[in-house]
């Protein structure tokens, strides 16, 4: 005797019942899905963003503007600060590393960061095709911004003044491209990276412009100088001891404002756990519903089947037949509910990511946590309950007693 073929004719028998029972069970793991899948997809690019970043040090102002503008370059900086002040806090002795960052521009909504080569080796990056930036107005791009705007070696482009929009365009200074980046899966693969002489030069009047030119520096020795202003310095500390002191240093001391991406990771994410916290529970809520929702399918159907169960003992079917017949009805119901709600949670999660204004933060349906096979397994066992007591009234069924009833 094939119980779970049984057990699929019976759910088919009662179409409606089941339709309805597999779309609580859906929906309710579509939303949980949403949630761990976001939730895993927005803390992994924080943390790729963030990588080995302790400290960002800018104009005062909104601490997380600050890391969310120079760290994940989704939101305005909070100012500039005098390239003098930034280079005196490069040069301390608890700072290991100081990465310049120019903001301010953009090239169809893609961020121009003005920086040096330390940010290249902060990131790792490394180029798939031509090189990375040596002269004023020369560009490397991400993988992103030359898939999306078709752009290869060579290409020339006008940047924007501003993060979004090509309103107010730098017709002066055309960007060249010589490099583009391999993918590295973070915000970088969304950026053009240039060197700051190029965003100084950007914003200049003409006289300067010509002065410039009778000097002809390089970005080296304009950062010497410290005749200009940068929007931020993103800090890795030397020691643990730079920890305690020079976020203190920096915000007493100077009119500056340091912050820790970590600390303003996690409270922008206490600022969103209401809103989360609210839908997972109205999620189990939706789960728990169609659990007594399948119970009550069961328990209903049982009675209507007593006879035919009485009939299967007769012809040789044992007590843990009807019992696993009935847990089978209740498993495969919320199983295949479950999967649903599985791929119905990531096509939601790939609509929300196409649709999404900014590629900075771009969520995934095509990415798959393992994490969230306990979805599936939290179905089935909301199945196994749920009929559990329907199971256990089919082992006890009187034969003789239903028979003769009729």
């Amino acid at each position: 005797m094939n119980v779970l073929t049984i057990a699929i004719k019976n759910l088919q028998a009662n179409k409606l019942n089941a339709f309805l029972n597999l779309l609580l069970v859906a929906f309710g793991i579509a939303i949980l899905t949403v949630l761990l899948s976001a939730g895993k997809q927005i803390n992994d690019k924080l943390e790729k963003n963030a990588k080995d970043i302790d400290l960002v040090v800018g104009a005062k102002g909104s601490p997380l503007q600050l890391v969310l503008s120079s760290i994940y370059y989704i939101d305005f900086p909070t100012g500039n600060i005098p390239l003098s002040d930034a280079q005196a806090l490069a040069a301390n002795p608890l700072v290991k590393r100081a990465v310049p960052l120019a903001l301010g521009d953009n090239y169809s909504g893609y961020r121009i960061v003005g920086t040096d080569t330390s940010f290249v080796n902060l990131y790792g990056l490394t180029v798939a095709k031509g090189r990375f930036w040596q002269n004023t107005f020369e560009v490397t791009i991400g993988a992103n911004v030359a898939a999306a705007q078709k752009l290869s070696i060579g290409s020339e482009f006008y940047g924007a003044h501003g993060l979004t929009g090509q309103s107010d365009v730098h017709k002066a200074h055309a960007y060249k491209v010589t490099g583009i980046l391999k993918p590295q899966n973070n915000v970088v693969d969304n950026l053009v990276l240039t060197n700051i002489a190029s965003v100084w030069g950007m914003h200049e009047t003409a006289e300067e412009h010509q002065e410039k030119e009778t000097h002809n520096p390089g970005e080296p020795e304009a950062f010497e100088r410290g005749e200009k202003e940068i929007t931020t310095l993103l800090i890795q500390y030397r020691s643990p001891m730079s920890v305690v002191l020079f976020p203190r240093m920096v915000n007493q001391s100077t009119n500056m404002q340091a912050a820790s991406p970590a600390m303003e990771s996690a409270r922008l994410f206490s600022l969103i756990g209401i809103g989360v916290d609210t839908l997972q529970w109205f999620a189990v809520l939706i789960m728990v519903i169609s659990g007594v929702s399948v119970f009550v399918s069961l328990y209903n159907s049982l009675k209507e089947r007593r006879y035919d169960l009485a009939v299967m003992r007769t012809i040789g079917a044992s007590r843990l037949n009807l019992f696993s017949l009935i847990v089978l009805e209740g498993a495969v119901l919320t199983l295949i509910g479950s999967i649903i709600g599985l791929l119905f949670g990531h096509l939601t999660l790939q609509l929300i990511g196409h649709f999404q204004a900014s590629g900075q933060a771009r969520l995934s349906g095509l990415i798959f946590d393992p994490a969230e096979l306990y979805l599936i397994v939290t179905g089935l066992l909301i199945g196994f309950a749920a009929a559990l007591l329907p199971a256990l009234q089919a082992y006890r069924t009187d034969i003789a007693g239903t028979l003769s009833e009729g």
